[in-house]
């Protein structure tokens, strides 16, 4: 049976993604400074990212019950390929947004390289707003440490993604 690499990584990418979502919607924890509209804004994202997400792909359970499955093996070496980067990126420096991280590696996935640009599963990670998210946390922001934070996702991010991107 032949699959499709690109697809298995934009499916291993979107668990990620999902991982690292429900890590930090589950902390209490305000990590960030920031005037109430932007975390209103943010939040209002990820929700609507979460949602996209899990349109996609299967619950955990899923793939952790069927990792003898070649495809899902293949999607789940991605998924450590990707880990492995950002724990390496992270184990230099500390600083770190989840959100601000996971609309890049989308959006340098979707958008920058086009991947998946015709693919009907993944179509709505193609069309998504992921401008508006730059102009707003980026462009907009007042608080200069959140948004050197948020450029510093974006070159990790650009990081990671080539990397998955070269991944045989």
């Amino acid at each position: 049976m032949v699959f499709d690499p690109i697809s298995l990584k934009s499916e291993a990418l979107l668990l990620v993604c999902r991982d690292i979502i429900a890590t930090y919607e589950n902390s209490s924890e305000n990590i960030f400074q920031i005037e109430e509209e932007y975390e209103d804004f943010v939040q209002t994202h990820v929700q609507s990212l979460k949602k996209g997400i899990n349109a996609v792909v299967q619950a955990n359970d899923y793939y952790i019950r069927n990792q003898r499955i070649v495809r899902i093996k293949m999607i789940l070496k991605y998924y450590e390929l990707i880990n492995k980067n950002m724990t390496k990126i992270f184990e230099k420096n500390n600083r770190f947004n989840p959100t601000m991280l996971c609309f890049s590696m989308l959006a340098t996935w979707f958008k920058e390289f086009g991947i998946e640009a015709k693919s009907k599963e993944f179509i709505f990670f193609s069309l998504y707003p992921y401008g508006e998210l730059y102009d707003k946390l980026i462009v907009k922001m007042d608080n200069e440490k959140y948004k050197e934070l948020n450029i510093f996702m974006i070159q990790v991010s650009e990081n990671i993604i080539t990397k998955l991107y070269k991944e045989k």
